[in-house]
């Protein structure tokens, strides 16, 4: 098994070893054993820290470098207005602590988060139209996230 023990930047794409497809769930764990593209066994050992993001890059103890890709998994895409509306609905979200992603398009702007009927619900309360698929999801890391700010409510 290959332990990947380092978050690394900056390096030649011709020195990544191997990719490593996770959903958002699993990029938020340090300790994990999975398998990459090529069916490579690694182990994450990692400090506690950033989620993975998609394209992050992971050092083994023995050099190899392997990248993390986000996997499609099932979200839901919200679609509303730009402006007001659109600062609303990622108000309103936000403000229910979920991690979201948000984006633009062709079509506009969007917010993404995992199926939830409640989320949905407000959403289309808040005059978002929805759309149920499978897509990469790598949300907002937050506005604090590099600093290691931690409150209780």
């Amino acid at each position: 098994m290959l332990e990947l023990i380092e978050r690394i930047h900056n390096i030649d794409s011709a020195e990544i070893h191997d990719n490593l497809t996770l959903p958002y769930e699993l990029r938020m764990r340090g300790r994990l054993r999975a398998t990459t593209e090529t069916s490579l066994d690694v182990g994450l050992f990692l400090d506690r820290g950033p989620v993975l993001r998609d394209g992050d890059l992971l050092q083994a103890r023995t050099g190899e470098v392997i990248r993390i890709r986000a996997a499609d998994e099932p979200v839901v895409t919200a679609r509303v207005g730009a402006g007001l509306p659109l600062a609303r609905l990622c108000y309103h979200l936000g403000n229910r602590h979920v991690s979201l992603a948000i984006g633009e398009d062709k079509q506009g702007g969007w917010i993404r988060f995992p199926p939830d009927h409640v989320l949905e619900e407000l959403a289309e309360h808040l005059g978002a139209t929805l759309v149920h698929h499978n897509a990469k999801f790598d949300p907002e890391p937050g506005a604090y996230s590099s600093a290691g700010h931690s409150h209780e409510h």
